[in-house]
């Protein structure tokens, strides 16, 4: 029988059109549904996944494509569906609302709503007979419990709309930023570290790099031993285990086990930028080599497999192929043989593949043990040899693996997770100053410009053509964050002018003066049941600290006083979560370090302005600003340059510090020392 699309098939979004063909009589989030719900008085089921979901496939093969299924949902309730990556906003509210109720959160996330789009009950994941259970007793409940569930509606929402601060009992702010408190971060941090594995305790594990880069951070304040080994162990863990492809590079999006070694398969733009930027901080503080090549290898997989044709990034590799997770990655010890022939036997020692295999059904993951100076002298190869073989390795079994059936690509592109990786290339460039690195960033900042920032109106989402979706907080706050990156990668002025336009947009349509933080959606965007602020930093940072960040910055590269008070008052709401709570704050404390001591201002004037960048970038600068231009403008955008000029025909390094300046320097070397002098 011909399967007849519903509504979805005309959207963009590659999870709404998963479910095109679906007897589902689903709508997309929107008017039409909302207004059909009031005028036939029935409840919503609002269904909340993304593309590269496991278990939103499994639900919908189990439930929504089920006849059966379908016409008791499609009688009894008005079905949305909704792609959480286009819409946070829609997925952070009823997401809320599950927590609200008691409940654990994930994807598929399923709940009903009362005819006024309020939440009265939820759920994830449900297998097809609960699933047929639960709207068999939800729909009678409505037929017979109306009012109950108004009132039980009401006081979700009552719960949603209790401000974020009252809710974490943040009731006075605190503006001492303190060694002491600093020195608390960590302690708090370190009992939840796991010190023989890397990471914090506990599986799943997730990468969460705003910890790590925050620990860096901690490390470079205090040179203390123990927290750089627990950041080195983390990361060669990560880069050594399943979750890193170590085929084709990249990361999964988060290890189901406490070794690293089984990931969830799916592979997300937003992880991999983030992680592209921390093992380079890391590389500049170690010199270690395994960062570099994660590195390179990462952003060789996100030019591969996740590079539109105008230089945008898609979103997601989905986790399974043929309908089977990890189907594209796993590899038999006969397929190893067949492909590496004689070779096997050492790859297999190298990747520890068996017969027997090391994950389900025979099957391997390939991970490795040992760092390649321990594994070559233990086969008694040098580090060269083993290398060569390693690289023949990795060609070979990209190349096999490129004849298998490919995981489904989410191919739509947001703002917010490119300039994840627009920073992470940023960040990358600064560590090794490979200029393909640069010529990459600078395509894709040229991409977001002339297709997600459109008459002085930021966009979400690009798909076909087409910018549909007005921008949230994140979206601005981590787009201003890469364009600073961009002006400190080439110290091209338009960046940091269009940061600045940005950031003033924020400021007059998202920003609460009551409470001194942004709301995650415009005063001028749609209006929702409720009004969110995030300040939590999960797997991504919340948009309320880059904004902070962001503030910080911008207030000392334009001298801007009311910024940088406005980010430190930020950060004073917030303040004791960060100290008691640092896991779940990371990126907070991350800004408390550039509280802590002023930020040093580095401006360069010369000939060789770019080449002086260069050197001074191989160094680890978290609380530095870097400013430059070949000659000495005489108009500058930026107060920074203002009155700088070459010395003795040189090119001129000048370091400064709470607008005191050091004695201007005509070498890289003098320059270091001055700032460690700071």
């Amino acid at each position: 029988m011909e399967k007849k699309p519903n509504r979805l098939l005309q959207e963009s979004s590659p999870y709404l059109l998963q479910h095109a063909y679906n007897p589902v009589d689903w709508y997309p989030w929107g008017q039409e549904a909302l207004q059909k719900a009031k005028q036939e008085q029935k409840p919503i089921l609002v269904s909340i996944g993304y593309a590269a979901c496991h278990w939103c496939h499994v639900m919908e093969h189990q439930c929504f494509e089920q006849e059966e299924i379908a016409q008791i949902m499609n009688e009894h309730f008005v079905c949305i569906k909704v792609d959480r990556e286009e819409r946070p906003d829609v997925d952070q509210i009823y997401m809320d609302a599950l927590h609200a109720m008691g409940l654990q959160g994930g994807w598929p996330l399923n709940v009903f709503l009362n005819s006024d789009a309020k939440p009265f009950y939820g759920g994830t994941y449900f297998p097809p007979q609960n699933w047929i259970q639960l709207l068999q007793s939800i729909a009678n409940a409505y037929q017979t419990n109306r009012q109950e569930l108004d009132q039980s509606a009401d006081q979700f929402l009552a719960h949603l709309n209790q401000s974020e601060l009252a809710k974490y009992g943040l009731t006075q702010a605190n503006a001492d930023f303190n060694s002491v408190a600093f020195e608390q971060m960590f302690q708090a941090l370190q009992t939840k570290f796991d010190t023989e594995r890397g990471g914090t305790a506990h599986a799943p594990k997730f990468p969460m790099p705003s910890i790590w880069s925050f620990l860096l951070k901690y490390y470079h304040h205090s040179q203390k031993p123990s927290a750089l080994e627990q950041l080195n162990l983390t990361l060669q863990e990560m880069a050594l285990g399943g979750i890193y492809d170590q085929v084709g590079g990249g990361f999964a999006r988060y290890s189901t086990d406490e070794a690293w070694l089984v990931p969830h398969f799916e592979k997300m733009l937003y992880d991999n930028g983030q992680l592209i930027s921390l093992y380079s901080e890391a590389y500049q503080v170690t010199r270690n080599e395994l960062y570099k090549q994660v590195v390179l290898e990462t952003v060789a997989f996100v030019e591969r497999e996740l590079t539109s044709p105008e230089g945008g990034f898609y979103s997601a590799l989905d986790a399974d192929s043929e309908g089977v997770e990890g189907k594209f990655y796993v590899w038999t010890q006969a397929e190893i043989e067949q492909h590496l022939g004689k070779e096997a036997s050492l790859a297999s020692k190298y990747y520890n593949t068996s017969t027997e295999g090391n994950w389900e059904h025979g099957l391997n993951i390939l991970h490795r043990r040992q760092t390649d100076i321990a594994f070559a002298a233990d086969q008694g190869l040098s580090l060269e040899e083993l290398q060569e073989h390693v690289q023949n390795w990795k060609d070979t079994l990209l190349l096999a693996r490129g004849q298998r059936n490919r995981p489904g690509l989410d191919d739509k592109i947001l703002t917010s997770w490119n300039a994840l990786l627009l920073k992470g290339l940023t960040d990358a460039y600064s560590a090794f100053g490979d200029p393909n690195l640069l010529k990459l960033a600078c395509t894709n900042a040229e991409f977001l410009l002339k297709n997600l920032y459109v008459n002085d109106q930021l966009y979400r989402n690009f798909k076909e053509g087409k910018a549909t979706i007005d921008a949230f907080l994140e979206d601005y706050a981590l787009l201003i964050q890469a364009f600073i990156g961009m002006y400190q990668a080439n110290f091209d002025e338009k960046w940091l002018t269009v940061a600045k336009r940005l950031t003033h947009h924020t400021l007059q349509h998202f920003f609460d003066p009551a409470e001194d933080l942004f709301f995650f959606t415009s005063a001028r965007g749609e209006q929702l049941i409720t009004r969110k602020k995030e300040i939590l930093d999960n797997v991504l940072p919340a948009s309320n600290s880059v904004m902070a960040h962001n503030l910080h910055y911008l207030g000392l590269y334009f001298d801007k006083a009311d910024y940088t008070q406005l980010s430190e008052k930020m950060l004073s709401k917030v303040r004791d979560l960060v100290v008691q709570q640092p896991s779940h704050l990371g990126n907070w404390a991350s800004l408390y370090y550039l509280k802590l001591k002023s930020s040093a201002e580095v401006v360069i004037v010369g000939p060789r302005v770019h080449e002086f960048r260069e050197l001074l970038q191989q160094h680890y600068l978290p609380n530095v600003l870097l400013a430059g231009s070949k000659e000495s403008p005489e108009d500058p955008v930026i107060p920074l340059l203002e009155e700088r000029s070459t010395t003795a025909g040189q090119t001129t390094i000048y370091v400064c510090q709470n607008k005191t300046c050091q004695l201007p320097v005509h070498s890289v070397s003098e320059a270091i020392a001055q700032l460690q002098n700071l």
